[in-house]
């Protein structure tokens, strides 16, 4: 645990501000989103509660920010696995599954930001003001473009639906890995009755399938 004194420069308090960051990072390493507390947070980070809030306003904008960071960590680290993935000289068809496999593997690989972006609408973008709500949000549309622009360097012929195929993968991302952790009561209830079982959903396979199928949609639906 850190123990700093007051803050009196604007280096002094950049200081602070990336040691808050990296410590909710280290305690995503190890937790859920859920568990992730202002209180635990603040222990760690060798700061008082009141002072952890002069840097960020809630948990769920010091959680917004990692999930920008996450975010952009993803896309930085995509062209390689894509060029690597995705055949330049494949049928449309073809190059619409590899790019969604490709979009799999590489989230699949990266639990926090599942993590944080399955409880970004629910959970984060609450307890914020609308000051953060609207940074986070252009940061967010940022993102998109920049996996847009990607998609679009293999799939040329989404033409302008592109911007909606990666909103809307992002927004599945983060609906499957909730569906993907069941509640150990429903563990349970599979383990009991083997006609529930079927139920279980496996987050990769169910996620590669989603974002196939919503490629291939995208790919296949006339322009407005």
């Amino acid at each position: 645990m850190n123990t700093f004194q007051r803050a009196r420069s604007e280096e002094q308090r950049e200081i602070r501000r990336r040691a808050i960051l990296d410590t909710a990072a280290a305690m995503l390493d190890e937790m859920p989103v859920g568990e992730v507390s202002l209180n635990e947070l603040s222990r760690r980070v060798g700061l008082a509660k009141s002072n952890v809030l002069r840097y960020f306003e809630s948990r769920e904008a010091v959680l917004l920010e990692l999930l920008d960071h996450a975010w952009k960590q993803w896309t930085a680290d995509m062209p390689d696995r894509l060029t690597a993935g995705v055949d330049a000289e494949a049928m449309v068809d073809e190059r619409g599954e590899q790019f969604a496999a490709v979009v799999t593997d590489t989230v699949a690989e990266r639990r926090v930001l599942c993590d944080l972006l399955s409880a970004q609408a629910g959970v984060l973008e609450h307890n914020v003001s609308p000051e953060v709500a609207a940074r986070y949000k252009r940061a967010a549309v940022a993102n998109v473009d920049a996996l847009a622009a990607l998609a679009r360097v293999h799939l040329p012929e989404l033409g302008d639906r592109v911007h909606q195929l990666v909103a809307s993968m992002i927004m599945v991302i983060g609906a499957v890995w909730t569906h993907a952790r069941p509640s150990q009561a429903m563990l349970a209830a599979y383990e009991t009755d083997p006609t529930l079982a079927v139920l279980k959903m496996d987050f990769a396979t169910a996620l590669q399938e989603m974002l196939a199928t919503l490629t291939a949609g995208t790919l296949a639906r006339r322009p407005s």
